[in-house]
């Protein structure tokens, strides 16, 4: 008996799919887009670096408050979790409120 590998070749016929014509979205008028603008963004972004710094320096002071002695371990902790749960909590907030803003202009454009 004979091996015989048997391959299938497999012809794609695209039909007129090419001949499809796609519009410019150029030419046709803008549609309304769900992403706040640029000024907002940036507020946020901001809003969001300061909650982290500030929640750093609650958490650096209450442990250093707290711990007497070599406490560099201890106060480095209480730095990274309160910049962590201050920024985490104010891009919630933030997402919040650039939604809110969004729906706000949606409504007022109606």
């Amino acid at each position: 008996m004979q091996n015989r590998s048997r391959r299938c070749i497999y012809r794609v016929n695209h039909g007129d799919n090419y001949d499809n014509h796609v519009s410019n979205p150029g030419s046709q008028d803008r549609q309304l887009s769900a992403l706040p603008s640029p000024l907002a963004r940036a507020i946020a972004f901001a809003a969001i670096c300061i909650a982290g710094l500030t929640g750093g320096a609650i958490g650096y002071s209450l442990v250093s408050v707290q711990c007497s002695g070599s406490c560099q371990v201890g106060t480095g902790f209480g730095l990274l979790i309160g910049s962590l749960s201050g920024a985490i909590g104010m891009s919630i907030v933030a997402v919040l409120v650039l939604r809110a803003v969004g729906e706000w202009r949606e409504i007022s454009d109606k």
